[in-house]
């Protein structure tokens, strides 16, 4: 079994190139089965969850392959509408296939996804939008049988505005007959990004990045080559890398614009963040200072998937981090790896006080899930002696190679097999 061994201590220092987004290229994997044609994605990063994305649609007939860091996709050939119980139980997002199926072949059939333990995330919202646009749906027995001889637009009012069920029924709006207007839309970068994929291939949606979103469906679309925005979830974590280690990095590609809540933060707690057109720098000299309580919220508001990495970069600040997780309840799972390694955190229900300590030391510790196990590392760029980090086959589902972009700016990383001894 594959694991991490950081050795902490170095400053960290120098330049990486951001990934494309993982929370992006996954509903445009989807999307492309709306085109019925040639697709190549640049700037396409290789994860876990990517491959598993090809792999539910080569089960479904298509064609996928790669080239260097340019995916290509081929739906032409599409032969089928079920998406087998073993590639559902891969990721949490593999349900962002249903839309497109449905909008594409009148017909799908799923099961329950899998994916990270989050606590619950309901597909209620996905559902109800779906039933809205005219399909019918047995979500009896774990299965999910949707039936759509004709999807018709109309005016939906999400509940909470859910990344997945945004982008899922942006999706199936596209298949659908007339206008579709989503309102209280999730407003995230991954959403506009989206919608650029969909008007690149011939779909004229408006509104992404707001909290309405206009579909008008009915619109034959086509192939397309299109570039993937960068990963702000990456940038963030090296970003809280280098405020947890120390040192200046520059990280290229990225932009502030999409991670000003993380950089109001860590400029707060004592970093220098400076973002331009070319990417973000970040340098750390002095201690940390507990910055003023961080609540994750919905885009534009503090991502809850940067709230474990930031945790991890503030657990040698002077004084007390107040941290309160409003989006998804067993989010705290990293506290008790972060604790071996001589992490002070108190977890009340939706809150976590990290006291500030004076030195972390080497432990070992294992991932509980993707972002958790991206918090071990930056934790482990400041400890005393080495870290070793198992099931990190979590972090592989969002990073394409962490420990080269971290041993790029520095740090003495690298991944080893075998089991670690406690």
């Amino acid at each position: 079994m594959s694991r991490l061994l950081i050795r902490g201590g170095n400053r960290l220092q120098g330049e990486v190139t951001i990934q494309g987004a993982k929370n992006s290229v996954l509903p445009i994997l989807a999307a492309t089965i709306l085109t019925g044609g040639s697709v190549e994605l640049r700037r396409c990063p290789r994860l876990r969850d990517v491959e598993a994305s090809i792999r539910i649609l080569q089960a479904l007939g298509c064609k996928a392959g790669w080239r260097g860091d340019v995916l290509e996709v081929d739906t032409a050939g599409m032969t089928g509408c079920d998406v087998p119980d073993a590639l559902m139980r891969e990721m949490r997002s593999s349900v962002i296939f249903l839309g497109a199926i449905l909008a594409r072949c009148g017909e799908a059939s799923l099961t329950s996804p899998g994916g990270c333990e989050l606590g619950p995330r309901p597909i209620d919202l996905h559902l109800s939008g779906l039933r809205a646009l005219g399909a019918e749906i047995d979500d009896t027995g774990g299965t999910l049988h949707c039936k759509a001889a004709k999807l018709t637009g109309r005016e939906i009012v999400l509940g909470f505005p859910s990344v997945g069920a945004t982008e899922n029924l942006m999706l199936a709006a596209c298949g659908a007959e007339g206008v579709t207007v989503l309102s209280n839309a999730a407003r995230e970068p991954e959403i506009e990004d989206l919608q650029g994929f969909l008007n690149t291939c011939g779909a004229e949606i408006t509104g992404a990045g707001t909290s309405t979103v206009v579909i008008r469906g009915g619109r034959p679309l086509h192939g397309g080559t299109y570039t993937i925005l960068p990963d702000r979830i990456a940038a963030a974590t090296y970003l809280c890398g280098a405020a947890s280690a120390g040192g200046e990095v520059f990280l290229r590609d990225a932009r502030e614009e999409h991670l000003s809540a993380v950089t109001a933060v860590l400029r707060e707690a004592g970093c220098d963040v400076t973002g331009g057109s070319a990417g973000i720098v970040c340098r750390r000299t002095g201690r940390l200072t507990a910055p003023r309580p961080i609540r994750t919220a919905p885009y534009p508001g503090f991502p809850t998937d940067a709230q474990a990495i930031l945790m991890a970069a503030l657990l040698r600040c002077r004084g007390a981090a107040v941290f309160e997780e409003n989006l998804f309840s067993s989010r705290y799972r990293h506290v008790d790896e972060l604790a071996r390694m001589g992490a002070d955190i108190r977890v009340s229900g939706r809150t976590a006080v990290v006291l500030g300590v004076e030195r972390l030391h080497g432990a070992v510790v294992r991932c509980t899930d993707l972002r958790g196990g991206a918090a071990l590392c930056a934790a482990a760029l400041a400890a005393e002696g080495e870290t070793s980090i198992s099931d990190i086959t979590h972090i592989d589902r969002g990073y394409q190679s962490i420990e080269d972009d971290l041993a790029a700016l520095g740090a003495d990383i690298r991944r080893g097999e075998g089991t670690a001894s406690p």
